[in-house]
C-alpha cells in the first residue's frame, strides 16, 4: 500500500510533510509534496484526511482488493467522504458521519 501526489493538484502547504509518521513526504523547490520511497509508507492515511487539496490518493493495491484503485478523501466538521476511483474508470463514494462512527 502507498499513496499518490498528484503535483498540479498539490498547493505547497506542507501539511502532509508534517503529520507522515514516517517523515516519508518531502516538499521540492517549488514546496510541491513528493514521496521519495513510495514502497515505504505505511498506508496510515494521515496525509490524506490532511490535504484538502485531493493532491494525494492512496493506492488500494490487489493484496487489499482495491485491485489498483485511488482512492481520497473530502472532510467536512461533520462527514468524511472516501472517493474510490477504479481502473475501469468507475467511482465509488463512502460517506462517514463523523459524530456516530465512534460509537459503540
Amino acid at each position: 500500500m502507498s499513496i499518490m501526489i498528484d503535483k498540479a493538484k498539490c498547493k505547497g502547504c506542507g501539511m502532509c510533510t508534517s503529520v507522515c509518521p514516517g517523515s516519508l513526504i518531502y516538499q521540492d523547490s517549488e514546496q510541491k509534496a513528493f514521496i521519495k520511497y513510495p514502497k515505504d509508507c505505511w498506508g496510515c492515511a494521515s496525509c490524506i484526511k490532511e490535504c484538502h487539496f485531493g493532491a494525494i490518493a492512496l493506492y488500494l493495491g490487489a493484496d487489499i482488493g482495491g485491485m489498483g484503485s485511488l482512492m481520497t478523501v473530502k472532510s467536512t466538521p461533520d462527514t468524511l467522504t472516501w472517493d474510490i476511483k477504479k481502473r475501469d474508470g468507475s467511482k465509488e463514494e463512502i460517506l462517514i458521519n463523523k459524530k456516530e462512527s465512534n460509537k459503540y
